[in-house]
């Protein structure tokens, strides 16, 4: 055996150091697992732009978590609520109910006290301005119940999670891939690790697998996902196979979730196939509810105002990928491209621009540019003009009459110039996974406990179906890291009793 632990961690992102803090922090000797070389490190927790789904009460709540806002940002901005009774309501709406009730509890209940806790580590929180909130009279305003970010983004949030380890002793092994557990008719007693080319033993009193979905195995997508996805480009990390998925289910471990479910965005048309850590999530492109999207054919396919960005974006991907060609054009006109998220001035996009609709249709690459034209025209055509144009809250400003409807933000597109971007389906992370208990055990096929396994993160099952609310993978990574970190070092005292 290379070393004795009480807690090897599997995984090197947000749930993953997460769970080694709160088993340090309980007594715990741990080693952290990460397949990944050092500079590409930290899971699909690197490439997010850091968002966190917490549940507040009011700027009091928020001051709690950024002690440093200033009296003028408080008095310049509208913060809102996020209550509790508001997040399980999202969590439910967006799920269409299917979510887990006892897992929902845990993530929304312990939202807030969870990154209180991260902030008692090192992590900083700030603001989400750039992204989700408006300037109304002259004063900001939040919407759709997202409103904290880790400072520096996902590359931030898994900087400052990685030197609180160091400071506090954790190990962090990098490249070095798990491969299997050690595990025999009383539970799991370590991993065995590639590592330098060599696979190695490594014993310990418990394990916490938090190593992600299978996003990036193109073979598991198409066994799971369906035909079609396999093409999808990979918005995170290339390290994110499944395996610690697999090595659960080899020893026994219980499936559970929305296995042919995902959460896929649109993302630029030429992106690479995994994400890029330069451009992060740059190659999102989230500003649909302001324009229209046209497929190959010409016609609109989907309802681009359905809801806020927030509640919709998970699952857009999806619908992207099932048209001709696997892509789609985001179509702007000027009154609304002050509104684009900073990823649309990005270098590394495919974008046109045009002073008029029958030049712009024509620069669209493999869109029958004729039918293009006619549906913009089609569209203009049916949009109220008697609602006001509100971005902050569903203004109702639809279209009538129109086969697929545009619920909210209906603009005409008439004021040039256009500009058009170019988007495929990207997929960030896998809904299905384990089934685990409220302490984050992960449960056999007949829903026991298998004693020193335990999971967090994205390959926890059972949270999201169908879709998910923005925000809410890190808080739940984070969540039950921290549980699942204190109920490895209670099973790894157990075990040396």
């Amino acid at each position: 055996m290379s070393g004795e632990y009480d807690v090897v961690v599997i995984g090197g992102g947000n749930a993953a150091f997460c769970a080694a803090l709160s088993a340090q922090e309980n007594g715990a000797r741990v080693l952290v697992l990460e397949a990944a070389p050092k500079d590409e490190a930290g899971g699909n927790s690197s490439f997010t732009a850091g968002a966190m789904r917490v549940a507040y009460n009011g700027v009091e709540d928020l001051s709690k978590l950024m002690p440093d806002l200033t009296e003028e940002e408080k008095a310049n901005t509208d913060f809102g609520t996020y209550t509790e009774d508001q997040f399980f309501d999202d969590m439910g709406r967006v799920t269409q109910y299917r979510t887990n009730p006892d897992l929902a509890e845990l993530l929304v209940r312990r939202s807030f006290d969870t990154l209180l806790w991260m902030r008692s580590k090192g992590v900083r929180f700030v603001p989400i301005y750039g992204r989700q909130a408006f300037k109304v009279d002259g004063k900001f305003k939040f919407w759709g119940g997202l409103t904290v970010e880790a400072w520096g983004g996902g590359p931030g949030l898994v900087e400052a999670l990685t030197d609180s380890a160091g400071k506090r002793g954790i190990e962090v092994w990098y490249e070095s891939r798990a491969v299997s557990l050690i595990h025999d008719d009383d539970g799991v007693h370590g991993v065995k690790v590639k590592r330098g080319g060599k696979t190695i033993p490594v014993s310990s009193k418990a394990v916490v697998i938090a190593s992600g979905g299978f996003e990036a195995n193109s073979e598991w997508r198409t066994r799971y996902l369906g035909p079609g996805w396999d093409l999808a480009k990979v918005r995170g990390s290339r390290f994110n196979m499944g395996d610690g998925i697999r090595m659960a289910l080899e020893i026994g471990a219980q499936p559970y979730g929305n296995w042919s479910g995902c959460h896929a965005v649109g993302w630029e048309r030429n992106a690479p196939e995994f994400g890029d850590l330069a451009v992060g999530d740059g190659f999102q492109k989230h500003s649909y509810p302001f324009g229209i999207m046209l497929n190959a054919t010409g016609r609109r396919f989907v309802d681009e105002g359905a809801d806020f960005r927030n509640y919709t974006y998970a699952k857009y991907g999806r619908v992207i990928l099932e048209q001709p060609g696997q892509f789609a054009w985001q179509i702007f006109d000027s009154k609304v491209t002050h509104l684009l998220r900073d990823e649309y001035r990005i270098r590394q996009v495919t974008k046109v621009t045009a002073n008029t609709l029958e030049e712009l249709t024509a620069k669209l690459d493999d869109v029958n540019a004729e039918a293009a034209l006619a549906e913009i025209e089609a569209y203009n055509a049916a949009v109220r003009q008697d609602v006001p144009f509100n971005p902050n809250v569903k203004d109702g400003r639809s279209t009538e009459g129109l086969a697929v409807k545009k619920s909210n933000w209906a603009n005409t597109i008439d004021a040039p110039p256009y500009e058009a971007y170019a988007v495929t389906c990207g997929i960030t992370f896998t809904f299905g996974g384990l089934r685990v208990s409220q302490e984050a055990a992960v449960l056999d096929m007949e829903g026991t406990p298998i004693p020193g396994l335990f999971a967090a993160g994205e390959l926890v099952g059972g949270l999201f179906y169908f879709n998910y609310p923005g925000g809410t993978g890190l808080t739940s990574g984070a969540v039950f890291g921290k549980i699942a970190g204190a109920s490895a070092v209670k099973a790894a005292q157990k075990a040396a009793e």
